[in-house]
């Protein structure tokens, strides 16, 4: 009974997996459709067909930050209570001129696996790292090299979060530790230090900055 019961919640994982990526390809491709926060979908006008190159996709292993930043760039505010992405996040940013579409696929095990299905479309990669937590390193610069094998002219942000912790890697030093000099020739590359925090210091200016550096990407 007890092995049914392990095969019984495998299966289960492996629905919940497939149900979860369908969806997200079925909600890339219609991308006149958005998403403000997590759970409250609006429904806005056909994008213009150029607009489709303004898409972002935002990549990084669970516990990253990736869906606190994405709340600040939507919304300003810093997220009380963070809660992983289990499957997928996606939003809508303005700007002056345009929209910037972005999608977050959650960086469990399970969906990591999927990553690469979504990187012919979107022009730029926005990578989170949380900097404080060096005993991942090595399995970030796996992940991420292994994407960016696949796609050697695809723009990349690399995003060094959390910041404000006390063992929170520098920026110099991330780009050290991923080895991002291997991976920055023949593309459009930054990497930015970010944090948030519960009362929003150093939030703000962090991430007015990515703002910009997505814009300047996107142009």
């Amino acid at each position: 009974m007890a092995a049914l019961r392990q095969l019984g919640a495998v299966l289960g994982a492996v629905v919940a997996a497939v149900g979860s990526v369908l969806f997200i390809a079925w909600r890339w491709h219609f991308c006149n459709r958005t998403r403000r926060g997590r759970y409250q979908l609006h429904y806005l006008p056909l994008q213009q067909k150029d607009s489709y190159d303004r898409q972002v996709l935002v990549l990084g292993l669970d516990g990253a930050g990736k869906s606190s930043i994405l709340h600040y760039l939507t919304t300003n505010t810093v997220k009380e209570r963070p809660e992983p992405t289990h499957g997928f996040n996606s939003l809508c940013v303005n700007t002056e001129g345009f929209k910037i579409d972005l999608l977050e696929i959650g960086g469990s095990p399970n969906l990591r696996t999927y990553w690469n299905l979504y990187l012919s479309r979107p022009r730029v990669l926005l990578f989170v790292v949380d900097s404080a937590d060096s005993k991942r390193f090595p399995l970030v610069r796996h992940e991420l090299h292994q994407l960016l094998a696949e796609q050697p002219e695809l723009a990349l942000i690399v995003l060094a979060h959390k910041q404000d912790q006390n063992d929170a890697f520098s920026a110099c030093q991330m780009h050290k530790e991923l080895a991002l000099d291997r991976v920055q020739r023949k593309r459009k590359f930054a990497i930015l230090a970010t944090s948030l925090t519960q009362h929003g210091m150093g939030a703000a200016k962090s991430i007015q900055d990515l703002r910009a550096l997505l814009v300047e990407f996107l142009l």
